[in-house]
């Protein structure tokens, strides 16, 4: 189990389905409405903000890529 679906599973059920919804717009390229910011000094990393829970992912020849689901901290954005 990676790092992700660890994070995941911490979640609350509701948190889960939210998360899940998001997952599934990102994979379809529906990123309206969703709330993005592309990360500084990261080329092609972006968030997506979602009350306190963050999704970090980066997009390569239109793929996603999912890089971490965290709660907002001094930590989150650390790796990146």
């Amino acid at each position: 189990m990676d790092q992700f679906e660890k994070a995941f599973k911490k979640l609350s059920v509701k948190e889960q389905k939210q998360i899940e919804e998001i997952l599934a717009r990102l994979e379809a390229g529906l990123f309206k409405n969703l709330n993005i910011k592309k990360l500084k000094g990261s080329d092609n990393i972006y968030r997506v903000r979602k009350g306190d829970i963050r999704v970090i992912y980066q997009t390569k020849n239109d793929k996603v890529f999912l890089l971490k689901i965290d709660r907002r901290s001094e930590k989150t954005y650390r790796d990146f």
